[in-house]
């Protein structure tokens, strides 16, 4: 059997957002809203 994995191990990054993604995120994930309608799902943004 192979191996899948690989010999070196991954390097940890850290990522640090700009404030201004985190609020942009935040603020469209209020704004998203998912309607399900019998087997279907509406997603409207409600800005």
């Amino acid at each position: 059997m192979a191996k899948l994995y690989s010999k070196q191990p991954k390097k940890n990054i850290n990522l640090n957002p700009k404030d201004e993604t985190i609020s942009f995120i935040l603020n469209y994930s209020k704004a998203l809203s998912v309607i399900n309608y019998k087997e279907m799902k509406f997603e409207a943004l409600q800005n």
